[in-house]
Parts: C-alpha cells; structure tokens; sequence
C-alpha cells in the first residue's frame, strides 16, 4: 500500500513537471532565439561600401563628371537671322556657322576626360578614408566587448571568492570582515561591468553610423584572437614608404589634378587662335536689279587688344603651382608614412609581449592565489591583491591591442593604401 502511494506521488510530480517543461518550452526557445552573427573587419566594409552615404554623393559626382563629357562633345549651333527692311533688298535670311579651328572641341574633350579621372581618384580617396574609419570604429567596438567580457569574468571570479568566503567563514575560518571584503569587490566589479557596456554601447552607435545602420542596432563584431599576428606583418618603413609613393590616394588625386591644369594649358592656348564665323545670305526684292540674289561673308575676330596670352600665363603657373604642392605632399606623405610604420612595429612588438608572455603568467598567478585561499594558505587581502593585478595586467594587454591597431589605422591612413 505504502509502494502504490509512492507510486502515485513520483507519476504526479513527474506529470507536473512534464506540464512545467511544456509550458516553459515557448519561452525557453524564444530566450534563445539566434543571435545576429558577428560581423568581420572585411564584412563591415563591404557593407559601408555599399550603403555609407558619403560614398554614395562622392559616386554621384563622378556621374556628374562623366555626363560633362557629353557636353564637351558639343559642336556650335549654327544661327539663322531673318531681315526686312526698307532699303534693298528688302528681304534677307543669313545663315551663320562658327567653326572652331586649332582642336578646340578636342582640348575641352579631354579636358572633361580628365575631370573624370580627377573625380573617380576623389572617388578612391573617400573609399580609402571610409575603410580606415571604419577600421578604426571596428576595432574600439572589438576592444569595448572585450573589457566587458573581462569585467564580467572578474565580476563571476568575485562571486565565487564571496561565496568562498562564505563557505569558510560559516565554518569558523575566517572572520565576517572577509566576507565583506569579497561583496565590496562584488559591488566594485558589478560597476566596472556597467561602465564597459556603456562604452560598447557607443563605440557600436559609431561603427552602426558608418554602416548607415540604426545607432540602436545590436550590431557585434569577431573578436581579434591572438593567432593572426603571427600571419600578418606590419610592412618596414622603406616598404611602408614605396608603396605608399606609388599607390597613395592623395597623390592620385594630385596627380589627375596635374593632368586636369595641363588640358587647361592646352585648351587656353587653343583658344588663343580665333574662330572664323562663315555667313551665307539670300536676298529678296531688290528691284530694279534683282528679285532673287545671295551674298557670302567670313568673319574673323583680330587679336589686337586682347590676345589670350594673358589666360595662357594663369594656366601655366597654376600647373607650376600644383606640381610644387605635389612634389611637397610627397615628402610629408614618406615621412609621416615611415614614422607611422616605425609605431605599428612597437605597437606590435608589445602586444606579442603580452600574448606569449605577460598574460600566460598573470593567469596563472590568479589560479594559484585562487586555489591558495580556497585551500586556506593565504587571507583575502592577498587573493584580492592578485586578482586586481591579474585585472590590470588584463586591462593593459586589451589596451596594446587597441593601441597596436590604432597605430595600423594610422599607418593605411598615411599610405593611403589599403592594409590587410
């Protein structure tokens, strides 16, 4: 009898708690919903590429330059002048056609061909700048995430000393002052947490902005494992420094500039030779010498008061002017570019200190303090002292990494060259 009822008893709690787990199933499955994917460094330019706003005007001003070519194609239109008169012939329909000599037509077709070159490098300088900003607000958000993973492992690690802590002071080993001690690191560590998610909050609102994304969007970014340091390799600065002299943006940019002024040069001095203007004219009623008569006329502008040679002169110095602010951009490009390749190689040389070396000992310093209090060789103070070196240390080796990839946005940005 005793069995049946217990029996019965062990049915009804388990039915009960196939009831519950059918109940919670919904909710359960809704609380683990899958989480957008986190995006890579090469996922989120592609896509403030494709949507950044800024890129999209600079590609409509390419457009624009593009459709100046068609009007440099233009020829003269001819004009028609209709005359009636009292004198003779009363009647006269002239037909004028200007015809543009010295390759006019041609210099301002490749005058607006060059403006298309100038804008597409523009193009290419803007894309460049948008991929080291977003370079550079992807990687804060990676370092952001990563202080806070790191509070949140501190804030879980003071949770178990306190309960430690507890564990032992309820078995009269150590004082209640301990146990105070590990709720104070709680509530410290509880703070840190709060302060690092505000600023992954920003620093995602930043990196959201570049991908014309809401600023609210859940947006998560790959974290950086230490792996691809031993891959990549930031370029010396005599390397640094030549590819930066050859394929630089804004020695691009400069350098369609150069060739813009120089069809300037050319079509000023085209247009240093006039254009004749042929006329051709039927008359009408012009008694008593003729009912139906014609006359032809060629105009030609003389160059006596102006000359153009004054346009010529301003072309040509402002060619002269360009190349000298190139030649100097040149300079301070190379220079900037071989100090910013000099930083990326410290910036790296510490970081490889603090992943081979520095961190391996900070944690295993923290799991023997860990293990010494929980064994109750040593006291709180000195597990506390650990941990909040093991903190710092932690806190610092995120910090070289953030500061390693400043320095390689810094470099792209003085080469003006993408960087992997």
């Amino acid at each position: 009898m005793t069995f049946s009822l217990v029996y019965r008893s062990d049915v009804r709690s388990a039915f009960l708690l196939a009831v519950v787990s059918l109940i919670a199933a919904p909710a359960v499955c809704g609380a683990q919903a899958p989480a957008e994917a986190a995006l890579t460094l090469s996922q989120a330019i592609d896509i403030a590429l494709t949507a950044n706003p800024g890129l999209v005007g600079a590609r409509l001003q390419a457009e624009v330059a593009r459709a100046g070519v068609g009007v440099a194609r233009q020829r003269p239109n001819p004009e028609l002048l209709l005359e009636e008169t009292r004198e003779t012939p009363h009647d006269a329909a002239t037909l004028s056609q200007t015809i543009e000599t010295a390759g006019k037509r041609r210099r301002r077709i490749e005058l607006a061909e060059t403006g298309v070159a100038g804008r597409e490098a523009q193009l290419a300088r803007a894309i460049a700048e948008v991929r080291n900003r977003v370079r550079r607000a992807f990687f804060a958000l990676a370092a952001a995430q990563r202080r806070l993973a790191g509070t949140e492992d501190l804030l879980h690690l003071a949770e178990r000393t306190r309960d430690t802590a507890r564990a032992r002071f309820e078995s009269g080993d150590v004082p209640r002052l301990e146990v105070l001690q590990a709720e104070l690191a709680i509530a410290q560590a509880d703070n840190e947490v709060q302060s690092a998610a505000g600023v992954v909050t920003s620093a995602r609102a930043d990196l959201n902005t570049l991908l014309a994304r809401p600023p609210e969007a859940p947006t998560q970014v790959s974290d950086v494992p230490a792996g691809p340091l031993a891959e990549r390799q930031v370029p010396d600065g005599a390397t640094a420094t030549r590819r930066a002299l050859a394929a630089n943006t804004e020695l691009a940019v400069l350098d369609r500039g150069i060739a813009e002024q120089k069809a300037k040069v050319a079509l000023a001095r085209a247009q240093q030779t006039p254009d004749p203007v042929v006329q051709g004219s039927v008359t009408h009623r012009s008694p008593p010498e003729f009912d139906w008569g014609w006359r032809a006329a060629l105009t030609i502008a003389l160059p006596i008061f102006t000359f153009r040679g004054a346009a010529v002169q301003v072309e040509e110095r402002t060619l002269a002017q360009l190349q000298a602010e190139r030649d100097a951009r040149a300079a301070e490009i190379a220079g900037s570019v071989y100090a910013a390749a000099a930083t990326a190689a410290a910036r790296e040389s510490e970081l490889r200190r603090f992943h081979d070396q520095i961190l391996p000992q900070a944690e295993e310093v923290e799991r023997m303090a860990e293990d010494s209090y929980r064994s109750g060789q040593t006291g709180l103070p000195a597990l506390l002292q650990a941990l909040q070196a093991t903190r710092d240390i932690r806190l610092r080796a995120i910090q070289a990494e953030a500061d390693y990839q400043s320095a390689v946005a810094d470099l792209e940005s003085a080469m003006g060259v993408p960087l992997p």
